[in-house]
């Protein structure tokens, strides 16, 4: 069964654009990427969409349904009335290169800043780690940087001058990841606060919301890594232990 819909698809540059009527064959059980390939099939050659996997797992078809940041190849045309029209832009924290295609070099950058796991001396197979422990960075690690997070968090969303000292909520849990990870010696609580800026996250929890792998950014990343960074800045016992150097990373008490 077919019927035909009504897309408006924004179409530009980052000098200028508008959104532009298309009419378009949808069959059963298709998604909006097909749709947006059939346009480049039929009516719209040089429309610009970035694409991978078609499966939910690269993150690449980030863009702006009807308002709601989603991934095209997840998101079905049967949630749409036949009569509905559906619009499509690119997601709108970022700049635009071409139509629905967005430069997230913001994103690489902000990568590149973060320092990676630090092991300290413990050489590979040394090392034991939890069941407990695993599950809680497994969760993080099912991240596939579609960046629908950081362009739906209105701390640079509404405020491009924020970009510079905030990282974004997917950046932010790759700093909780390693800061909950047992067997990384180095403290992140001063870089997340100092460097990337998390005092600026009010915990909306709109980051959450938006996650195309469920991923509790906001409960279980966001919230944890808040509570420790005031831990040590805030609570005199632990600003004392860490001056006598007796406060390990993690420790909320100085040890006996």
């Amino acid at each position: 069964m077919s019927y035909q819909a009504k897309f408006r698809v924004w179409r530009g540059d980052e000098g200028r654009g508008e959104l532009t009527d298309y009419t378009v064959e949808v069959n059963e059980g298709e998604v909006v990427l097909d749709i947006i390939h059939r346009l480049q099939a039929t009516q719209a050659p040089d429309l610009a969409v970035r694409w991978n996997c078609k499966a939910g797992k690269c993150g690449s078809c980030s863009a702006e349904v009807n308002g709601m940041p989603r991934l095209l190849c997840m998101t079905r045309m049967s949630t749409f009335e036949p009569d509905e029209v559906v619009t499509v832009t690119p997601v709108r924290t970022f700049p635009v290169i071409r139509d629905l295609v967005t430069d997230v070099s913001f994103n690489y950058e902000k990568a590149r800043q973060i320092p990676s796991f630090d092991p300290g001396g413990t050489a590979p197979g040394e090392f034991r780690m939890q069941q407990v422990d695993v599950e809680r960075s497994q969760e993080f690690r099912k991240c596939i940087e579609c960046f629908l997070c950081n362009n739906v968090c209105h701390v640079i969303r509404d405020h491009e001058e924020n970009k510079p000292e905030f990282a974004g909520p997917r950046f932010l849990m790759r700093i909780a990841e390693l800061e909950m990870h047992p067997a990384d010696e180095a403290d992140r609580r001063n870089i997340a606060q100092e460097d990337h800026g998390l005092g600026f996250c009010n915990i909306t929890k709109c980051c959450t919301e938006v996650c195309p792998e469920g991923i509790k950014i906001t409960d279980n990343a966001l919230i944890p890594m808040k509570e420790r960074v005031v831990g040590r800045r805030y609570d005199p016992v632990v600003w004392l232990g860490t001056k006598l150097g007796i406060v390990k990373k993690g420790q909320d008490t100085p040890s006996a």
